[in-house]
């Protein structure tokens, strides 16, 4: 195995990182490594990276140093120069991006949405790629009193490496197949729109194996199953996911300010019980707790 660091020591966000390539025959891992840099680096840092999709595993690496955090990228060779655009931005907004994790800071959505959508909606409409808005941001649009964290998009295959292709110069992570701890090994990609002190995270991705996802789920990978309504930004119509995902997964973790404000979207947009039975019989709560679920949106 051909080992060798493209990049670093570098700084960004009270972190000292490092770029580094392993090559056995066609196989490129890409890893980005990140371990506290202190003063050196403008820190401390304000917290740890996992909530950026990073591992910390316990045995040091070879790059980083001992308890270096490090995300890791299956491409091709050729696709050296467009990871090291992504990893130099991701080191440039990387202190934004934990301010809005630890410190409370602004996250930029509404701008970040319109940007993405000027960008992205007009070529995927041309070429009928299907994307729709997911999540936090997909309830504020409909009118939800909620403050997204980020802005997660979700699209087929094909739309996962266009989108990529269109917000070159925004991307955190390159486009390719990586562990994302919340969703598992999936082919996404991870931008910062907005500039380096302010904007929003975009995320999107596809599971690598999209039969095995839950079909009950906004991120099947085939948006035609996945049920939204409309709304208008900037003048142009974007799909967004329906807020009973949502009340389902903030059943789940137990947040009920959050339930109560998706409770109340889903009475104003009507709900629609057939999809709401069918989350929460796969979403794990008890029999109780699914029917409090479903009384609670009786309108």
């Amino acid at each position: 195995m051909a080992r060798e660091m493209l990049s670093g020591p570098d700084l960004g966000g009270g972190y000292l990182h490092q770029l580094s390539i392993d090559r056995e025959g066609e196989v490129t891992t890409f890893t980005y490594h990140a371990q506290e840099g202190g003063a050196d680096a403008g820190g401390p840092a304000k917290g740890p990276l996992d909530v950026l999709g990073f591992a910390h595993p316990d045995n040091p690496c070879q790059f980083g140093g001992p308890r270096c955090w490090h995300r890791r990228f299956l491409l091709p060779f050729a696709e050296t120069a467009k990871v090291r655009m992504a990893y130099n931005r991701f080191r440039f907004v990387l202190e934004a991006m934990m301010n809005q994790a630890y410190s409370g800071g602004a996250v930029a959505v509404e701008a970040a949405l319109a940007e993405f959508v000027r960008r992205v909606g007009p070529p995927l409409a041309a070429e009928g790629v299907d994307w729709y808005v997911g999540g936090s941001t997909a309830a504020l649009l409909l009118g939800a009193r909620l403050a997204p964290r980020d802005l997660d998009v979700g699209t087929t295959r094909p739309g996962v490496d266009r989108i990529a292709e269109l917000l070159p110069e925004y991307l955190i992570e390159p486009v390719g197949p990586t562990d994302w701890p919340s969703s598992g090994i999936v082919r996404g990609a991870r931008a910062f729109v907005g500039t380096f002190r302010e904007g929003a995270r975009v995320e999107w991705s596809v599971p690598i194996e999209p039969g095995t996802s839950d079909p009950s789920s906004e991120w099947t990978g085939r948006p035609g199953e996945v049920r939204t309504l409309e709304v208008t930004v900037g003048g142009m119509p974007v799909r967004v996911t329906r807020p009973e995902y949502g009340l389902v997964r903030a059943a789940v973790k137990g947040d009920s300010r959050r339930t109560d404000v998706l409770v109340e979207l889903v009475r104003k947009v009507g709900p629609d019980l057939e999809l709401l039975r069918q989350i929460v019989e796969r979403s794990g709560l008890d029999p109780a707790h699914r029917e409090r679920v479903l009384r609670s949106v009786a309108v």
